[in-house]
């Protein structure tokens, strides 16, 4: 496993406003801890289509960057591209320009030992192959959270502590 870091390269709909604030100072209260930021709130943060998901997902990965506490995977910036061009309409120029900007938080790249070890996850807790890799990476890159909404809110898995920001 390799991580890249900043210096090492130099860069649930809510209802109404009320919830969205509560929902926000629940996530903002793990925003100086390390934590992996996975792809579908990247997705989100380009997603004109749900505009309060946008707003937080934007706020959140704002945060991580200022605070030098996000974390993404390789696998994360290849999903991400992959998403905003095919689902969202992104142009790809536009697209690449972003995952260079998102790769400026620590950068995991997962080794042929981390994908067995996915691989064991996978089968040891019926996830899905890639949910594994990303679990994998997150411990990996020395998180203490995964922000996802694809994993149950308050959960811990593998000492991480899930947080769904759109919960």
């Amino acid at each position: 496993m390799t991580i890249l870091s900043e210096a090492s390269r130099s860069l649930n709909v809510f209802p109404d406003a009320e919830t969205l604030e509560v929902g926000a100072s629940i996530v903002m209260k793990f925003m100086t801890a390390r934590s992996f930021i996975d792809t579908n709130v990247l997705v989100y943060a380009d997603d004109n289509a749900a505009p309060i998901k946008q707003d937080l997902a934007s706020e959140l990965i704002a945060e991580h960057r200022r605070g030098r506490t996000g974390v993404v995977s390789l696998q994360v910036l290849q999903e991400y591209f992959v998403v905003a061009t095919r689902k969202l309409g992104v142009d790809p120029q536009t697209a690449r320009r972003k995952v260079e900007l998102l790769a400026e938080f620590d950068v995991v790249t997962p080794e042929v030992p981390d994908i067995l070890a996915a691989i064991d996850l996978h089968r040891l807790h019926e996830f899905s192959f890639w949910d594994a890799l990303i679990l994998r990476s997150a411990k990996l890159g020395g998180c203490a959270v995964l922000i996802s909404e694809d994993f149950q809110e308050g959960q811990r898995i593998e000492g991480l502590r899930i947080v769904n920001p759109f919960h």
